[in-house]
C-alpha cells in the first residue's frame, strides 16, 4: 500500500522505485499483488501517465496515512537508536545534584560501563530545558501525562539554628516559643507559613510569618548557616554542621512531616530503556539509605 501512494505521488513507476531504492520490477509486483490481494484495479498505465480508478481514489488517502507512519516509526527507530548508543543525559537539582548525586556518579560509571552519562545541574522547573534530557532528578513528581515519576527517598526534616544564634536568642522549649524566633522556611504559597509538628500523640500547628522564604535549599542551609534563625531544612543538609557543631537541632523530640519526595523523572516511551532502569534502580538503591538518618 505505501508502494501504491509513492507510485501516484511521483506519478510514475520509475521514479517510485528510484524513491524506495528496489528495482521497477519489485514496484509493478508489489502494486499487481495488491490489485490481487483486494480484487480491485487501483491504476490504469498509459505509455507517459499512470491514472487511478475510482477505487484508487478512494483508497489512496488511506495507503499515504500508512506510508507516513512507516516513516514515523523509522524517525522514531532512529532516535532509540541515538539514545542507545549516545550519552545518557541527566539534569538534577542542583542542591541534590551536589550533596547526593555527585558522590553516586563514579559508582555508577564503575558498575555500568558501557553507560556514560552527561550530567547538568541546575533548573530543573524549566519544561523547555527538561524535554532534553532522558532522567531528570527534582524535588516532587511530575504532573506531565507523558512523564513518569519515580520515587527515590523522602528526605525528612529538622529544625536547625546555630548555637551562636540561640545562645542570643534562647533555645525553644515547645513548638509555640518558635513564634519568637527569625525562621527561615521553604518557599510558601503566601506571606505565611505553616508549621506542623508532633510528639507521640501530641500535635501542634504554628502560623509563623518567615524571614526569608525561599524555594531553594542550598540558601536556606547558608542563611541558618549565617546565624539569620532557625531553618526548616532536608536533615542531610545539616548532617555536617550538626556533627561538627556548627548546627544544632531544635525541638529535637518533635517531629516534621518529610519534605517533598525526591524523583527521578523521564519520559514514557523511556519506561523499558535498559540505560534509564538501571540508573534509576541504582539511585533507589543508593539514595534511599543517604536519605535515612
Amino acid at each position: 500500500m505505501a508502494t501504491f501512494a509513492k507510485v501516484v505521488d511521483l506519478n510514475g513507476f520509475s521514479a517510485a522505485a528510484r524513491a524506495l531504492k528496489v528495482p521497477k520490477a519489485g514496484v509493478s509486483r508489489a502494486i499487481a499483488e495488491l490489485e490481487r490481494e483486494l480484487g480491485l484495479k487501483v491504476l490504469t498505465r498509459t505509455t507517459r501517465r499512470i491514472h487511478l480508478t475510482p477505487a484508487g481514489e478512494q483508497l489512496l488517502p488511506h495507503c499515504r496515512a500508512i506510508l507516513e507512519a512507516v516513516a514515523r516509526v523509522h524517525q522514531c527507530a532512529a532516535g532509540l537508536t541515538e539514545q542507545r548508543h549516545g550519552p545518557l543525559r541527566v539534569l538534577a537539582d542542583t542542591t541534590y545534584g551536589r550533596v547526593l548525586l555527585a558522590p553516586l556518579v563514579p559508582r555508577f560509571l564503575e558498575r555500568f560501563p558501557d553507560v556514560p552519562l552527561e550530567v547538568e545541574l541546575g533548573d530543573v522547573g524549566d519544561p523547555t530545558r527538561v524535554g532534553e534530557y532522558d532522567v531528570t532528578i527534582q524535588s516532587g513528581t511530575s504532573s506531565a501525562p507523558d512523564r513518569v515519576s519515580r520515587v527515590l527517598g523522602a528526605p525528612p526534616a529538622i529544625l536547625c539554628a546555630t548555637p551562636v544564634y540561640l545562645q542570643k536568642h534562647g533555645v525553644p522549649a515547645q513548638p509555640e516559643d518558635l513564634e519568637r524566633h527569625a525562621l527561615l522556611t521553604p518557599d510558601g504559597a503566601g506571606p505565611l507559613f505553616v508549621l506542623r509538628l508532633s510528639q507521640g500523640l501530641r500535635r501542634a500547628e504554628i502560623t509563623v510569618r518567615p524571614k526569608l522564604a525561599v524555594n531553594d535549599p542550598a540558601l536556606l542551609h547558608a542563611s541558618v548557616a549565617a546565624g539569620l534563625g532557625v531553618a526548616l531544612l532536608p536533615e542531610f543538609l545539616c548532617r555536617q554542621g550538626l556533627s561538627t557543631q556548627k548546627l544544632r537541632q531544635v525541638l529535637p523530640e518533635w517531629g516534621l512531616p518529610d519534605q517533598p519526595p525526591l524523583c527521578a523523572v523521564y519520559p514514557a516511551h523511556l519506561a523499558q530503556d535498559a540505560r534509564v532502569i538501571a540508573l534509576v534502580d541504582f539511585l533507589a538503591a543508593n539514595i534511599v539509605p543517604a536519605l535515612a538518618r
